[in-house]
């Protein structure tokens, strides 16, 4: 300690060198003293003197050498220092304080278990350090330190390390917010209980974390959730505080929604997550916030691949009663966006739903979001996820109702935009079959359509069987009346709700005109008006006009 704080330099020389000539004396063991010197060793590192930084560079490596041949040396305390000497600002005693923690993990590695948090301090920030050499070094004890296995009886804080991984996740460098992340899953798989009991502590970190601007930290951070949410506590509370996140950080769902929704539909099974969200989103208490996060999962729904086993679920839905279930546990907060019903609808081939939902909207319905989205769902059913949809126009007297929902559809669009005429254009391929007048009468009554026409006209026999039994299971046990009430009603309370929001916004704009004005002062009458008695004509009773 003298040498580092000797303010001349030829005396801290001078103890150096002493320092490596009593080293090299057999009987004289150095190690046992090195804790009581090696900061002040570590400090001459960075001295303004050429002679003295090699002098100290020296006289560590052979300690370091000393120490990789001895059976018992004093880690822990030297480990302090180290930590401490990582965080300098000089870059070559960065270095050589990282490559002594690397090999103090690789040699006294169980010896280091109580100090694991305080090395992890360390390690983190040097992963990002702006020196290759030291990223590289703090990279390699970094897997080293997380492959240790530690024996559950040795004092294992998995606390104190959660605290250093929490917070280094606010850290402005990636990798080291990445291995942060990194470290939390590896505990989660080896202590998953431990960590479980701090996890109010890390758990809305762990969520600020989805809104990190690096993808990859985002998809790390969902991997750590997933593990977390593996059972259904820990899931409910996950998709809850999500909702929350949701609905507090608009930007977040908008720019991260997609993907977070994704990735936890295959980190956690996606019939279970929207099933979930839709129990959730169901009593959501913010209409305009339930109908924004309505639509996001059902465009996800029709558009991701992760999602291709829930529609082909879904597509089974009059038949099959997995599908049915999915189905009415998707409708229920569905309700809350008619487009995202009728797209419902159209997955699930409930096709005489579909268009009786299109025929309950009203006027206030058909707004300009209301467009945006039937022009999103225009341009779908041009994709592959609707081409079974659309094979299914081939055969228009069999799927008569997805006609008339489709041009329902059209009749709702404005002839001028483009969807209109993707739409029109598509109906304009459907073959025109000719409908016997009994089929019309019944088409018109809203009941199904018994026969089915095909290309010449003609029905063969194992058509008209599975045809019969397909209209046996037309509805598989689904009130859609019922149903439909139950939209209609959610509908009305998004119009009185968007009422109200009006008619509140224009009472504070006239609150607002009303301030703004200045108060006219009222004049006073004249004299000889306030003594003038009242004409005859301001005398007339009710009813007479004044002549």
């Amino acid at each position: 300690d003298f040498a580092s704080e000797c303010l001349n330099p030829y005396v801290r020389q001078f103890l150096v060198g002493w320092i490596t000539v009593l080293d090299s004396v057999p009987d004289i063991d150095m190690l046992g003293f090195l804790p009581d010197f090696l900061d002040g060793l570590f400090n001459m590192l960075s001295d303004s003197s050429h002679e003295i930084r090699q002098q100290a560079d020296s006289a560590l490596s052979e300690f370091l050498q000393e120490i990789k041949n001895s059976p018992s040396v004093d880690y822990g305390r030297m480990a302090e220092i180290l930590v401490q000497r990582a965080a300098s600002p000089d870059e070559f005693t960065r270095l050589t304080a990282i490559t002594w923690i690397n090999e103090f993990v690789k040699l006294g590695g169980d010896q280091l278990v109580p100090h694991y948090a305080d090395i992890l301090v360390a390690i983190l920030p040097c992963i990002s350090d702006k020196e290759e050499k030291i990223r590289v070094v703090a990279r390699e004890t970094n897997e080293e330190l997380r492959g240790i296995q530690a024996d559950p009886a040795e004092e294992f804080d998995v606390g104190a390390i959660l605290s250093v991984a929490r917070r280094h996740l606010s850290s402005e460098w990636e990798a080291t917010r990445i291995e942060a992340l990194n470290w939390i899953s590896t505990l989660l798989s080896k202590r998953r209980a431990e960590v479980l009991s701090f996890l109010s502590d890390i758990f809305e970190t762990l969520l600020k974390a989805l809104s990190d601007p690096s993808d990859e930290v985002v998809l790390l951070v969902l991997e750590v959730h997933a593990r977390i949410a593996k059972d259904d506590k820990h899931f409910h509370q996950l998709i809850v505080y999500l909702v929350q996140n949701f609905r507090v950080d608009n930007s977040l769902l908008e720019k991260r929604g997609a993907l977070i929704i994704r990735r936890l539909c295959v980190l956690l099974d996606a019939e279970r997550v929207y099933r979930k969200l839709s129990t959730i989103l169901q009593g959501e208490s913010d209409l305009e916030f339930a109908c924004t996060m309505v639509q996001a999962l059902n465009l996800i729904l029709l558009t991701s691949s992760e999602l291709a086993n829930l529609r082909d679920l879904l597509k089974k839905s009059l038949f099959n009663d997995a599908g049915k279930n999915l189905f009415l546990s998707l409708y229920a907060s569905w309700c809350h966006s008619p487009m995202a019903i009728i797209s419902l609808c159209l997955l699930a081939q409930t096709y005489q739903h579909a268009s009786s939902v299109i025929q309950s909207l009203v006027e206030e319905d058909i707004n300009v979001k209301f467009l945006v989205q039937l022009d999103k769902l225009i341009h779908l059913l041009e994709t592959p996820t609707f081409a079974y949809l659309r094979l299914q126009l081939l055969e228009p007297g069999r799927y008569i109702w997805l006609l008339k929902a489709l041009y329902g559809l059209l009749m709702l669009l404005p002839q001028q935009c483009v969807a209109f005429k993707i739409l029109r254009t598509r109906l304009k391929t459907v073959p025109s079959y000719s409908f016997s007048g009994e089929q019309f009468k019944q088409l018109s009554s809203g009941n199904a359509i018994p026969e089915v026409n095909n290309f010449v006209g003609s029905q063969v026999s194992e058509e008209a069987a599975a045809t019969k039994e397909d209209q046996k299971n037309v509805h598989n046990g689904i009130n859609f009346a019922q149903w439909q009430q139950q939209f209609e009603k959610v509908q009305e309370q998004h119009r009185a709700h968007s009422k109200s929001e009006a008619l509140s916004r224009s009472n504070s704009t006239s609150s607002a005109k009303e301030m703004q004005r200045p108060e006219e002062p009222k004049r006073p009458l004249p004299a000889a008006d306030m003594n003038r008695p009242p004409s005859r004509s301001s005398r007339r009773g009710p009813g007479q006009l004044q002549i």
